[in-house]
């Protein structure tokens, strides 16, 4: 059994949600060449409240306590994931990969097409964990031009081009 429980996140919980991603990105600190550039700041509480108004955004509790969640963005037939983070407490549990579970079954049932995002290609927790979870890489980002503003846009806010990527996943 695991000591842990995933829900649909609520407009309260977003005050706890910058806490956890930053923790979450403390992790970068250690990885090479992503020090000054990734995890060091928060999507803010008010942001991440708007995020959950739209639904589908999910936590994961543990103990009376947020450790993990995942906010999303619907796009017409896609739900974009804005941020996914676990806790480093609780990381190497499987939270990260229920949540992803559960996004994609409830994603499916609301009739969404595909999960989509964008991730480092070289962090093992980032592209090859999604990849593991049935995730494949936009080769083509001129054909999905949402995607492809998103990585222009983290490109302006300091993040190596050449370390990032957008992937989708199809349900279904």
């Amino acid at each position: 059994m695991s000591d842990f429980s995933i829900r649909l996140a609520r407009v309260e919980d977003a005050a706890h949600l910058p806490e956890i991603e930053l923790a979450a990105g403390r992790l970068f600190l250690n990885f090479e060449g992503l020090a000054g550039v990734a995890g060091m700041h928060a999507i803010p509480a008010e942001k991440q409240a708007s995020l959950i108004r739209k639904g589908h955004s999910l936590v994961a509790e543990a103990e009376g306590r947020l450790v993990g969640f995942i906010s999303t963005e619907p796009f017409r037939r896609e739900l974009h994931i804005r941020e996914f983070s676990v806790h480093p407490d609780m990381q190497r549990r499987g939270v990260g990969s229920v949540l992803l579970r559960a996004l994609g079954i409830d994603a499916h049932n609301s009739g969404f097409a595909s999960l989509t995002l964008t991730t480092f290609l070289d962090v093992p927790w980032n592209a090859p964990f999604y990849a593991r979870h049935g995730f494949e890489t936009v080769s083509n980002l001129d054909a999905h031009p949402r995607l492809k503003a998103d990585i222009e846009q983290e490109v302006a806010h300091g993040l190596p081009r050449e370390r990032r990527c957008a992937m989708i996943r199809f349900l279904g």
